[in-house]
């Protein structure tokens, strides 16, 4: 009888142990506070099940060779832990944590190229979400049965900056009566034209957040990898449009846990579930996000605090320099960089310069330019329309004219955006504001001028050029609440954005009629700036 309990409580305990580690998935390391926790409470869970069985009081337990041992082995793993805390940490290893991350020293002009308004993007994460939400309103035949999910990565796609998301299945019932099929599409958003597009699956994505037991993405990965400890999860596409997921592992440079970079990158194919792992410096190019911008940020921080010490970033703060609050992304050369301000510790309302980090490398450049904090710049841009209480969002920078330059979305209490703002980084008091970026630019580069920062001959638009023909083909369209008419005239093959709100006069014509459009070149329409009859 007794050896029959042993046995039964034997197997509740694994099991509890099993429960556990399923639902947790800690990772099998060292280095891993998971597993730290998973010990402790197995030899809890021990101590109990044996006092329990001995029915032990309290005095008996004080008394207890093996409950001795357990509450001695319970202790000996908490001073572990936290004296591998304390030894991990930058009080101790300060100069390591410094050392973690190399900044360059950058030439702005030079390494950021300016951009054609027709490929800035347009939107943030916030905006994005509304118009997937409004994609997923318009396809009766999934809204009942899917959701989009909030990820809304932000990658380049074939050299267009988009943002693109999975669905989710809507509830625990819908995802009983379609997981066998999978989830059949994901939404994709051009942050330039703003065009939303729901990418149709030939084969479901069988691998996500809102699967549940073995298919969850995160359980499948653990159960792939028992010993890697991920960082933050995103959701790609390769050049052919395959749904990813990229699961960067974390690699701990000083202790048990501390000097957190990234070693390894695990590519899961959505649809599969066919797992590829390779050194990060061997990353494909198509991947965006290996480095998460918060990590990016604490590294950055460590550079920037650390030069003469922990104890010097807490007291003197001679030389500490820190990120701003918030952060945007701007795409170079066929990658996402992270963008931040970077000031004084002393929290002035002024950047001594910012940083650009490249989510798949880690390559960092840091540009001393003085000037306006994010916050400062959208405040000016908000007090420009503060007669219709406008919100401005986290600025994105870019070169206008070789000049640092805050473009800014500003948007109704709706979460729609309704102007764009420019602010000069360094002389933040120079603000332009149009109804689109086209205008926005031109008035910018009209303020430059008008304030002596450029001569005239410098702040040129980009060459103009002309075409004229017959209108072959006309089509009408609303991007962000603005109408746009898209045009082919005989003799090209190129097609012809025209803004209503800049060229009213593209309402007069229509098939057949003979033109010569203004444009500037750019991708995947040339932008018309003027319209003349023939």
């Amino acid at each position: 009888m007794k050896k029959s309990k042993k046995i039964i409580l034997g197997i509740a305990l694994v099991l509890l142990a099993g429960i556990y580690y399923y639902i947790a998935l800690p990772a099998v390391n060292i280095h891993s506070s998971d597993t730290w926790f998973f010990l402790l409470f197995l030899l809890v869970v021990l101590a109990v099940a044996y006092a329990a069985r001995k029915r032990l009081g309290r005095g008996e337990i004080r008394k207890s060779r093996p409950m001795k041992f357990f509450l001695g082995l319970i202790l000996g793993v908490g001073i572990v832990y936290l004296a591998g805390t304390l030894l991990s940490s930058p009080v101790i290893n300060a100069k390591k944590y410094q050392q973690l991350m190399t900044v360059e020293e950058g030439d702005f002009a030079e390494d950021i190229e300016e951009l054609s308004f027709d490929k800035i993007p347009l939107l943030d994460k916030d905006s994005a979400e509304i118009l997937g939400d409004r994609k997923m309103g318009s396809m009766v035949d999934m809204v009942s049965q899917f959701e989009a999910d909030d990820i809304y990565s932000q990658i380049n796609y074939q050299d267009r900056p988009v943002r693109v998301t999975p669905l989710k299945y809507a509830s625990p019932i819908k995802w009983l009566t379609n997981r066998s099929e999978g989830i059949p599409a994901y939404i994709l958003i051009d942050m330039a034209s703003q065009n939303t597009e729901l990418v149709k699956l030939d084969e479901g994505i069988k691998y996500s957040t809102s699967e549940y037991f073995n298919r969850n993405i995160y359980r499948h990965l653990r159960f792939a990898h028992p010993t890697y400890i991920y960082g933050e999860l995103s959701f790609e596409i390769d050049e052919e449009g395959v749904p990813y997921w990229i699961a960067p592992v974390k690699k701990f440079n000083i202790g048990l846990f501390g000097g957190e970079t990234v070693g390894r990158v695990v590519l899961c194919n959505a649809i599969t579930g066919e797992t590829t792992t390779c050194d990060v410096e061997d990353a494909p190019q198509w991947i965006d996000r290996v480095y998460s911008a918060d990590l990016l940020v604490d590294l950055f921080d460590y550079y920037g605090t650390l030069k003469h010490g922990f104890f010097n970033s807490i007291l003197g703060q001679r030389d500490c320099l820190q990120t701003t609050e918030g952060y945007n992304y701007l795409a170079m050369d066929d990658d996402v960089w992270m963008y931040t301000g970077v000031t004084s510790v002393n929290g002035d309302q002024s950047n001594v310069g910012f940083v650009l980090a490249n989510q798949r490398t880690m390559e960092t450049k840091y540009y001393e330019v003085e000037g306006a904090t994010e916050q400062a710049a959208m405040d000016s841009a908000e007090g420009q329309v503060q007669n219709l209480k406008y919100q401005a969002t986290f600025p994105l920078l870019l070169n206008i004219a070789d000049e640092p330059t805050y473009f800014i979305a500003l948007k109704d209490d709706a979460g729609l955006v309704k102007k764009y703002a420019m602010v000069n980084v360094q002389k933040y008091q120079i603000v332009a504001i149009g109804d689109s970026v086209s205008e926005c630019q031109e008035n910018y580069r009209e303020l430059l001028v008008s304030n002596g920062i450029k001569e005239e001959e410098e702040a040129e638009v980009a060459e103009t050029m002309t075409v004229t023909g017959v209108i072959t083909r006309m089509a009408e369209a609303v991007v962000d609440g603005n109408s746009h008419y898209y045009v082919m005239v005989e003799g090209s093959e190129e097609i012809f954005d025209v803004p209503v709100a800049d060229c009213l006069d593209i309402i007069r014509y229509q098939e057949g009629d003979s033109v010569t459009l203004e444009y500037q070149e750019g991708t995947p329409a040339n932008t018309v700036t003027a319209v003349k009859q023939q």
